[in-house]
């Protein structure tokens, strides 16, 4: 996801004098065509992520679209004050791209896990929050931001990610993209859980006779309600599926959509990263493992609607 970034970046930057890109000493072997290819729009302010967002904001206040780039913990915990006061008050167009989100730094521990992100960022005004689900996506919000007037967070995982999407028509800010379709579940990915999603979702088709309908909900805030409301009406049932925090991200932001629609009731589960997750060390694939299993939890979120009907 971060070269698809760096590339739509890069390309729009071509055409684009007000765009800028800042570091705070990261993306090494990454970021360096930006930096050779448009040295007056790349600074790299040192390890200091609390004054890269000051100098941001400064630039934004000079009409420049600013970027800046670290990793997922570094920008939403460290300078959260940096944030909300410089960027959010002032409502500047100013992108917080955080690559690593969820377990992508799994084996260096929790100081490195993004798994609180969403929530810190979706909680701060006029904050937009997008988790793209694969490459494609990545590249069109990338694009997308390169317009977009007030403040973002861009979380993205790390490198070799699958593509999930052939194509994408029509890609908007806030409107979540149904991969496939299906009457028994709705499962409502945000972030790198993509690919695994829509395996389950296959492997739920082929082996359970469950058919489940998968979105990629990109756009954690503001989020589409609509395609929430929907998924309550056709399928009766809703699970949010998150490398974050069960109790502030993705999940937390489909409940009250849940709790609130005035249509059918749903059956609904939030599957993410439990507490108990906090104190692990290890690969993305044993972390995954404290999450639980998708295939299983699916087929009991079934089974519930299905007794309660």
């Amino acid at each position: 996801m971060r070269t698809a970034f760096i590339q739509e970046l890069l390309a729009q930057s071509r055409a684009r004098r007000d765009l800028m890109l800042l570091t705070a000493d990261l993306g090494f072997s990454v970021l360096e065509v930006f930096r050779d290819e448009m040295p007056s729009q790349y600074l790299n302010v040192g390890v200091a992520e609390q004054n890269m967002m000051g100098v941001a904001a400064g630039l934004a206040h000079l009409g420049k679209t600013v970027f800046t780039y670290s990793i997922a913990n570094f920008p939403t915990m460290r300078c959260l004050e940096q944030v909300r006061n410089d960027v959010c008050y002032h409502n500047l167009p100013v992108r917080i791209v955080a690559v690593g989100g969820g377990f992508t730094y799994s084996s260096q521990g929790y100081t490195h896990h993004g798994i609180e992100d969403i929530g810190v960022m979706r909680t701060l005004p006029g904050m937009v929050v997008i988790a793209p689900g694969d490459p494609l996506e990545t590249t069109l919000a990338t694009r997308a931001l390169c317009d977009y007037p007030g403040p973002a967070y861009l979380r993205l995982s790390k490198a070799d990610e699958p593509r999930v999407h052939e194509s994408i028509e029509g890609f908007q800010i806030g409107h979540a993209i149904q991969v496939c379709d299906g009457a028994d579940v709705t499962l409502v990915s945000t972030g790198g859980m993509l690919r695994h999603v829509v395996d389950v979702a296959e492997a739920l088709r082929s082996r359970d006779g469950i058919q489940a309908r998968v979105l990629s909900m990109h756009t954690v805030k503001p989020l589409d309600e609509a395609a929430i409301a929907r998924a309550i009406e056709d399928t009766g049932a809703v699970m949010t599926v998150e490398e974050h925090n069960v109790g502030s991200g993705l999940g937390a932001a489909v409940a009250p959509v849940v709790a609130q629609h005035a249509g059918r009731r749903a059956a609904f589960r939030i599957f993410g990263v439990p507490d108990e997750a906090y104190s692990r060390v290890g690969s993305v694939a044993y972390m995954r493992e404290m999450m639980g299993d998708l295939r299983s939890a699916t087929q009991e979120l079934v089974s519930a609607r299905r007794q309660a009907a």
